[in-house]
């Protein structure tokens, strides 16, 4: 990661942060592969990814943590299944499967010693249930773009390819949000705020994430969508990502799922509020912290968390990476 002249990194100080407050019970330490951030398992599983062989009829859902994914998968696998409620009742994870999720919730051990325990298959091995999709299949990945498989960096196979982005400071707050309720994470807020800006984190670094996508926005395989435009204007982007899945919808059907894509329906809806998860976490006392996997949902929300110093750090990190590009929210 290239450093903003703002921000002066320990990477010991930081690494030990992430072995005192990121290490659990499912998340043995993290690794830096091609100059991302992983958890460890993810060395396991990161040369079968790489050889996977892509199906082209199939639709990736692309994105950072926390920018909009869930949502995003709602909608595409809905318009892909011409608006289908009732199919939808079926738990997200298994009609839009997480690839690299295996990696993320390392469960192994949990079911060594909980003989009981037995994760649904799309969390106990995630790269087996998503090969054994029938087509077309709707991926969800938070792989930066150079961690895809090969198939598609090469671009030997061209499936369309859906990347969703939002604000990095609401990405910050509502992952540090995310990571104490469902991934363990026990630190403080300012801590995490030096994770994320320090690319120390799952996936990140963060600009380089977008940013290698945003490279990509013209090829024709490619949408590029900004959660601060689903939250001005869904029905909009509803049309939008309907056009480039070859889908006509109707405005009765625009309505209907602009209605079920609210954010109060969405949190209500235990088929994508990981319900599942947080009733795991309590269950086995996974995590320190109990709370919901959607929050609010709100554009600006990190005005309430972040002090006016951290705002200005992240205002220079964010021009020191977007200023000689084109790139803005």
């Amino acid at each position: 990661m290239v450093a903003s002249n703002q921000e002066n990194f320990n990477n010991e100080e930081l690494d030990d942060i992430l072995r005192k407050h990121f290490t659990n019970n499912f998340r043995f330490g993290y690794v830096t592969i091609d100059g991302t951030t992983m958890p460890k398992r993810f060395e396991d599983l990161h040369e079968q990814i790489l050889n996977f062989e892509v199906n082209e009829d199939d639709v990736w859902i692309c994105s950072f943590p926390k920018t909009g994914t869930t949502w995003t998968q709602e909608m595409v696998w809905m318009i892909m299944h011409d608006l289908d409620f009732e199919g939808g009742q079926v738990n997200l994870g298994q009609r839009s499967p997480f690839l690299e999720v295996s990696a993320i919730y390392d469960f192994r051990n949990l079911m060594r010693n909980n003989k009981d325990f037995v994760p649904p298959p799309f969390l106990q091995d995630s790269l087996k249930f998503v090969k054994e999709q029938e087509n077309p299949a709707c991926i969800k990945t938070h792989l930066p773009f150079h961690l895809l498989p090969l198939d598609i960096q090469s671009g030997r196979k061209n499936p369309k390819i859906i990347y969703v982005a939002r604000n990095p400071k609401d990405t910050c707050v509502s992952y540090y949000h995310h990571s104490r309720a469902l991934e363990g994470y026990t630190g403080t807020f300012d801590d995490f705020v030096r994770l994320f800006l320090a690319g120390k984190l799952n996936f990140a670094p963060y600009w380089d994430h977008v940013l290698r996508y945003w490279e990509k926005r013209e090829q024709s395989n490619v949408l590029f969508v900004k959660y601060e435009d689903m939250k001005l204007d869904l029905p909009g982007v509803i049309r939008k990502v309907a056009s480039f899945l070859g889908k006509n919808l109707s405005a009765e059907q625009v309505a209907a799922l602009s209605n079920h894509l609210s954010f109060e329906n969405m949190k209500n809806n235990p088929a994508v509020n990981y319900e599942m998860v947080t009733e795991l976490n309590k269950k086995f006392n996974l995590t320190r912290h109990h709370g919901a996997f959607m929050r609010s949902g709100t554009i600006g929300g990190y005005k309430s968390q972040m002090t006016p110093e951290i705002v200005d750090r992240f205002d220079k990190w964010t021009e020191f990476h977007t200023g000689n590009t084109d790139f803005s929210f």
